[in-house]
């Protein structure tokens, strides 16, 4: 199993973000191909103070070459483009090998 994680930044209107994430790009990212699962959540709070972060949303894969295979397909294409729409606190990207316990 292989997990994209991306992390939304606090954006400059977090109600528009809320909005917008959830009618518009949640949709589109959903359409990614040989997604296995997916989760999300948004109003993150942090441990010590606030959170750096509005949202997370994570997909898993069956493998690393299956999330290339889907970032560069076309639904991966138009999620990328997407973001700038909403994200104006930026995002951060990252992927792993999901460990499972």
């Amino acid at each position: 199993m292989h997990t994209l994680m991306v992390l939304y930044g606090q954006p400059t209107d977090p109600e528009k973000f809320r909005e917008y994430y959830q009618h518009t790009h949640l949709p589109i990212a959903q359409k990614l191909p040989g997604v296995r699962a997916t989760r999300r959540s948004v109003n993150l709070a942090g441990v010590e103070g606030e959170s750096p972060f509005i949202a997370i949303f994570e997909a898993d894969f069956d493998s690393a070459e299956a999330m290339s295979v889907a970032l560069s397909s076309p639904e991966g294409a138009e999620v990328v483009a997407d973001v700038p729409n909403f994200a104006t606190g930026g995002v951060q990207i990252m992927h792993f090998a999901a460990a499972l316990s």
